[in-house]
């Protein structure tokens, strides 16, 4: 365990003149077209978006935006985290934790920070203010590389001890989403002395007590089957074989892209035309999504990235014990998100000591990007309930 250091972002300018290298030489004219969004990333979507790409985003700007806030590694159990930390303000900021997930990374919060630590500049309440922590998960981004596949369960005793051990808060409270919401579930339910309450925008971790019962709980578990059938062989592939997927990705940041592109397409709630195309420009800017790509690419994370997913599988248990649930209130942002959408409330109950459960209008996915103001003020309401 080692003290916070701080930590900028200062990307070799060799790396970003390798990476539009790379990107320059991509074969388009030689790639045949599948069918546009259907079979995956249309073609002319992401041709246009490489255009940008070189000649008008810019990684500097971005990274000097990141830098603006206070970033600092720490070595936990042998590991680097790379995390955010601005504390709040106020005499009694609450601790919050949070935590992303894949495709996304540490870079879905960045604009949330500040209105999360300091409300009284946004317009909202002194008394609601949070020293606010996003770490990036073990093997994304800015922080280390585990030497094996770790899972959510492991990664919420690292940033447990994160919160306690090197942060030295006693309690705190967790918020996440895809794999951040699996541990911020494990915190809950394996750390609740620390971790005094979660809250949730997807429901991760399960307890065998939440199969489904009622007609409501089967015919959502049929829809979500049927959209997992449709959409979850990426998850196939990264629980079984991450490794060749690796070989594929590692030197092509259109890839890479791609990859990341269809789950934006897919996962986030937005218009789609009768030929299914979404329309991304009403939820991100070609800046915010390149960004987030970048983060992958500037610290050759793909690779361990997708480690989480055969980590998750090698944990054991990877679920609740029978007749156990997480006990600590619990807050559900119930967004519409197209493929993980959110299960009745009756079904969560059963696992999850539910005390706040709010039914979004819209937002997906990568609900604190999509949705920043929706997200920002139900954390806020569910942290009033807990004073």
């Amino acid at each position: 365990m080692s003290a916070p250091t701080q930590f900028t972002i200062a990307i070799d300018e060799a790396v970003l003149a390798d990476i539009r290298e790379r990107i320059r030489r991509y074969p388009w004219d030689e790639l045949p077209d599948a069918g546009g969004w259907s079979c995956g990333t249309s073609l002319a979507y992401l041709r246009n978006l490489a255009a940008y790409w070189l000649d008008g985003y810019d990684w500097r700007a971005e990274e000097a935006k990141l830098n603006q806030l206070p970033q600092f590694h720490a070595n936990i159990a042998g590991l680097p985290l790379h995390f955010i930390h601005v504390k709040g303000s106020g005499p009694k900021p609450q601790p919050l934790l949070l935590s992303h997930g894949w495709p996304g990374s540490f870079f879905e919060f960045a604009e949330l920070v500040e209105p999360l630590a300091h409300p009284e500049r946004f317009g909202g309440k002194i008394e609601d203010a949070f020293d606010v922590v996003v770490p990036s998960l073990p093997g994304y981004g800015f922080s280390g590389r585990p030497g094996h596949p770790i899972g959510p369960r492991s990664t919420a005793q690292l940033f447990n001890a994160l919160m306690t051990e090197v942060l030295g808060y006693d309690s705190y409270l967790a918020q996440g989403g895809d794999w951040g919401a699996v541990v911020t579930g494990w915190l809950g339910y394996r750390h609740a002395v620390s971790c005094r309450a979660i809250h949730l925008n997807m429901v991760g971790l399960r307890s065998p007590e939440m199969a489904p019962e009622t007609e409501a709980e089967k015919a959502w578990d049929a829809k979500y089957q049927a959209l997992f059938r449709q959409e979850g062989a990426y998850l196939q592939l990264q629980a079984t074989k991450p490794q060749s997927l690796a070989f594929a990705m590692m030197d092509s940041p259109v890839g890479i892209a791609a990859w990341i592109i269809e789950k934006f397409a897919a996962w986030s709630h937005v218009p789609r035309d009768p030929q299914s195309a979404p329309a991304l420009g009403v939820r991100y800017t070609d800046d915010q999504l390149l960004t987030n790509i970048m983060i992958y690419l500037v610290t050759k994370s793909f690779a361990t990235s997708t480690w989480m997913y055969r980590g998750f599988f090698m944990e054991q248990p990877i679920h609740m014990a029978a007749g156990t649930s997480v006990t600590v209130p619990t807050g559900i942002a119930a967004f519409p998100d197209p493929v993980y959408g959110p299960p009745p409330r009756s079904l969560v109950e059963r696992g999850y000591n539910v005390t706040h459960w709010t039914d979004m209008p819209r937002g997906g996915h990568f609900a604190a990007m999509e949705e920043p103001g929706l997200f920002v003020e139900d954390l806020r309401a569910f942290a009033r309930t807990l004073r």
